[in-house]
């Protein structure tokens, strides 16, 4: 048997009345420089606007992903964007700082949406929530926020690479790959580099 589609499911909560529904994710909890950056998605529900190819954006190539960026940007009826810098990351650790993004993406929509499809997250807000382990994979609205997320993160990231060229930041996005390691170990952390987390805290540098 074929997977649902992903607009399938939304479709189904849209039928229980929760519409207007906004999709919710983040990018770039991982890396080691960098902010993390959230997103929300209001789709149209009507079935003529969809987006062919619309899923989590981990399985697209960064060219899928741009491409696809650009009709979400087109088919949207909301999209909302929130951003954590490197800074306040180290102050108040990955997980808020993911979950301050969201509900800043959330309260960049023009309106409030009825209800809100999560990934595995709850947000301190007033709106009914929907959360899920790999919502990406199950939500249409969530698929494209994590598109738009990543896409916009991505796009920070190269701005980064020309302000830090040391570090080539537009090829790993702040990851920890072996070029990025040897270049932090070689260099130090820039401004953007997240320093409590290890291995930039284990340069013992002071703060």
């Amino acid at each position: 048997m074929p997977p649902e589609s992903p607009y399938a499911y939304d479709d189904r909560l849209r039928a229980e009345g929760l519409a207007p529904l906004a999709g919710v994710d983040e990018a770039g909890r991982g890396p080691l420089a960098g902010p993390v950056v959230a997103s929300a998605v209001v789709l149209p529900p009507d079935a003529g606007a969809r987006i062919p190819g619309l899923r989590d954006s981990k399985r697209l190539t960064p060219a899928q992903r741009e491409s696809l960026f650009w009709d979400i940007l087109a088919a949207a009826e909301d999209i909302g964007v929130g951003i954590v810098d490197a800074a306040e990351i180290d102050r108040i650790n990955i997980y808020r700082a993911a979950k301050k993004a969201m509900v800043t993406a959330v309260e960049d929509l023009s309106a409030p949406p009825r209800a809100l499809v999560i990934d595995a997250m709850e947000l301190p807000l007033d709106l009914r929530q929907v959360s899920m382990p790999r919502a990406e994979s199950v939500s249409a609205s969530v698929a494209a926020a994590s598109i738009v997320a990543k896409v916009t993160r991505d796009r920070l990231m190269d701005h980064f690479h020309a302000l830090y060229p040391l570090y080539g930041f537009c090829r790993h996005k702040g990851y920890a790959t072996r070029m990025h390691l040897e270049m932090l170990g070689r260099h130090g952390p820039c401004p953007i580099h997240r320093r409590s987390f290890s291995p930039v805290a284990a340069l013992r540098l002071p703060y």
